[in-house]
């Protein structure tokens, strides 16, 4: 199977690790994701159903228009990759007028435009809620046509929610598996690293996450597999799952000479079997 790149660009996004994750999700109906990102796993999985979830509503917003209208948003996205759009001046003025509107359309088209736009395809807020990422300077930004048609058409299969991990949790049903791919656990805890929809997960939340996922396993008997960087503080967390360690090529630092090898986990809560 052809593997499919997401039509955002995204920080740790899955795409290099798809085939080890689907390797090792269970068979389902359903494949339920709380943290959707870019939809690396959602493209380059096979279920009859997708409920796909994520607390970033501009994510959610652009997921359901291209899914609605992809002919009409991709014609109108695609005018704004062109060279009058790929200055500093215009970056900016569109990332303040996204800032200023609340028209769910507009904020989809501009969303796009600063994802391939924007410094490193960064998704960036600040504590007033403005997106303040900036300029990226590329020579020619790519325009993701063919993954947008691709996207729309396997989102005829999918719900997309904006919501927390735990709504989502709550709504699977038995006969559907979880995919969970938080904001990673930091490498050290002087590393503090904070997540892309402004509001941080700490190290709460991750030990939070995992109970949750135990218990989804244990009680309801539904299998959920989290991805995470492997230290101590994830082992721990996740004692209770299978745990694969898989090597994963990855920035680690803001310049590239920190592209190295780090070691991921993928920690899967099976359920019990039942007697």
């Amino acid at each position: 199977m052809k593997k499919h790149r997401a039509f955002l660009k995204w920080a740790g996004g899955k795409y290099s690790l798809v085939e080890e994750i689907k390797h090792r999700l269970p068979p389902a109906r359903k494949l339920v994701e709380p943290f959707v990102g870019a939809g690396s796993v959602f493209l380059n999985t096979d279920y009859e159903q997708y409920l796909l979830a994520d607390i970033n509503p501009d994510l959610i917003n652009l997921y359901n228009i291209l899914k609605t209208q992809p002919e009409q948003y991709v014609k109108d996205s695609k005018a704004l990759f062109t060279p009058e759009y790929n200055k500093k001046g215009a970056y900016l003025e569109i990332r303040a007028t996204f800032n200023a509107t609340r028209d769910p359309y507009l904020r989809s088209l501009y969303f796009l435009y600063m994802n391939r736009h924007g410094f490193n395809g960064l998704c960036r807020y600040n504590k007033q809620g403005g997106f303040n990422v900036p300029f990226g300077s590329y020579k020619r930004p790519y325009f993701p046509e063919e993954e947008m048609f691709m996207f729309a058409e396997k989102a005829k299969r999918a719900m997309f929610v904006c919501e927390g991990y735990q709504q989502t949790f709550s709504r699977a049903r038995k006969g559907s598996v979880i995919y969970c791919d938080p904001p990673y656990a930091p490498l050290s805890t002087t590393a503090n690293f904070t997540s892309y929809a402004g509001n941080g997960f700490s190290l709460d939340d991750q030990a939070a996450l995992a109970d949750v996922a135990e218990r989804a396993a244990t009680e309801r008997q539904i299998p959920v597999l989290i991805s995470n960087h492997d230290t101590t503080l994830t082992r721990r967390l996740y004692h209770g799952a299978d745990l694969s360690v898989v090597k994963v090529k990855r920035t680690i630092s803001r310049n590239g000479s920190g592209r190295n090898k780090v070691d991921e986990l993928l920690a899967l809560f099976k359920p019990t079997t039942e007697s």
